[in-house]
């Protein structure tokens, strides 16, 4: 007589056990497209709030607490000069965490990653001003600020281009907008509540202890941002999903051999969204501190308001792009702040009110939110698919780099001696560079079809 044998424990193989484990897993549980768009919301938008959170303090807080020595215009070009300290270390903290992340897992590396974020973030709070500490706090200063640099190379998770890989081709454009909207939540929590200390505190206790608590509520949000991408990314199924479309990191050499020139018309694709970034946030900010101070706290809360313009601006960038494809109206955007740079230093310098200067602002946000909306991946796609995680990381960095990690600085500088009107060269020259590696980049694809 015949009898059917099941399967027991005892004869199945290794791999075959290990398969039906995954099978059960995988059908008890699944990582939707839903929890990736949440997960990269949360992780940008702690981002940038430390990142504004730092910003605004290098113009309100820093060049009276460490630079007191200096003319008031000299203290803020020293406070933007450490600034630029984090965009100079990121790309060196992606290359960083990419070992770290091929050594151990993408888990130890985000740990390591957030927690430098916060911890930097955090000391920053305690530091003593220059009459108490000297020139050391300085150094202390910049090393925390590179700190945060290196942090934020290394908190690359992969999830903006996990999300992208997963949408539907009609649908790209709302997708790659879903991360960028990190930076608006980011800008409101932070000038929100720069704005409130600032009114609600005399300025001694503002500049004594109200900043600080800026800083620590930094370091609350990093610890939940922390925990709430780990989550995603510890499961099972959010490994298997990258190990899929192989978004894993690759050798640097390897990278930049076959893939540098994505990397370049990348970063400066998304330059004139990257350059208007800074020129919209913090260099207007220091610009009415030194020369309408009385307006300062007025200036903070239309900068709240502009930055949800901004967001909107970011969500209707998907639905645009959809329509008219993401370099289309990448492009587009360029030449409308090409226009923009034309108004800018009339409005910004306007010395009748506050109108032009609220024109300012609130037309640079929304032109900020609909282009920065597309400015990160419009290009990435060339990546051949098993260069694109670190690919995605390192084009980011480098537009960070070329693009903003100067421009509250040069900005500053040239327009308070020479006039604003190199306000509109600085724009106006990124949006020629995004034209152009648009250009390139039509023109590449055209010939490996």
């Amino acid at each position: 007589m015949s009898s059917t044998h099941l399967p027991t424990a005892d004869s199945e193989t290794p791999a075959e056990r290990a398969r039906e484990l995954q099978q059960i897993h995988e059908e008890r549980s699944h990582v939707t497209p839903g929890e990736i768009a949440v997960g990269v919301v949360i992780g940008r938008a702690s981002e940038y709030f430390d990142f504004f959170v730092y910003g605004i303090a290098s113009v309100l807080v820093f060049p009276k607490l460490f630079f007191p020595f200096e003319e008031p215009l000299e203290a803020v070009l020293w406070s933007f000069l450490i600034f630029s300290f984090a965009f100079i270390a990121r790309p060196i903290g992606t290359i960083i965490s990419m070992k770290i992340q091929s050594r151990f897992n993408r888990e130890v590396k985000l740990t390591i990653a957030l927690f430098l974020l916060g911890i930097s973030t955090v000391s920053m709070g305690f530091l003593p001003g220059y009459e108490t500490a000297g020139f050391a706090v300085i150094v202390i200063l910049s090393l925390l600020r590179v700190g945060q640099g290196l942090a934020l190379g290394g908190s690359w998770d992969g999830l903006p281009s996990l999300l992208a890989m997963n949408a539907p081709p009609n649908k790209r454009g709302w997708y790659a907008m879903i991360g960028q909207l990190g930076a608006p939540l980011g800008f409101v929590l932070a000038s929100g509540l720069f704005a409130y200390l600032y009114v609600s505190l005399s300025s001694e206790d503002f500049l004594s202890f109200g900043w600080r608590y800026t800083f620590f509520v930094a370091f609350a949000i990093n610890v939940v941002a922390l925990f709430a991408r780990l989550r995603l990314v510890a499961t099972d199924e959010y490994r298997h999903m990258l190990e899929d479309r192989e978004l894993a990191p690759v050798s640097v050499t390897e990278l930049t051999r076959t893939q540098g020139h994505n990397i370049l018309i990348g970063a400066f694709a998304a330059l004139a969204s990257y350059a208007l970034f800074h020129l919209i946030t913090v260099f207007p900010l220091s610009w009415i501190q030194l020369h309408s101070p009385e307006l300062l706290a007025r200036f903070l809360v239309v900068q709240v308001i502009g930055a949800f313009l901004c967001g909107g601006g970011v969500v209707v960038s998907g639905l645009i792009a959809d329509k008219l494809g993401r370099r289309n109206t990448l492009g587009s955007l360029a030449i409308a702040i090409a226009v923009f740079s034309g108004f800018a230093p009339t409005l910004l310098g306007s010395e009748s009110g506050y109108l032009g200067k609220d024109v300012f602002l609130l037309v640079g946000f929304i032109l900020l939110g609909l282009s920065y909306g597309q400015a990160a991946g419009a290009v990435t796609a060339n990546f051949a698919v098993r260069y694109r995680y670190m690919g995605a990381a390192l084009t980011a960095d480098i537009a960070w780099l070329i693009g903003a990690a100067f421009a509250p600085l040069v900005a500053l500088g040239l327009s308070s001696h020479f006039g604003l009107a190199y306000v509109s060269v600085y724009l106006l020259s990124g949006a020629v560079c995004t034209l152009v590696a648009l250009r390139v980049n039509r023109a590449l694809t055209a010939r490996d079809e």
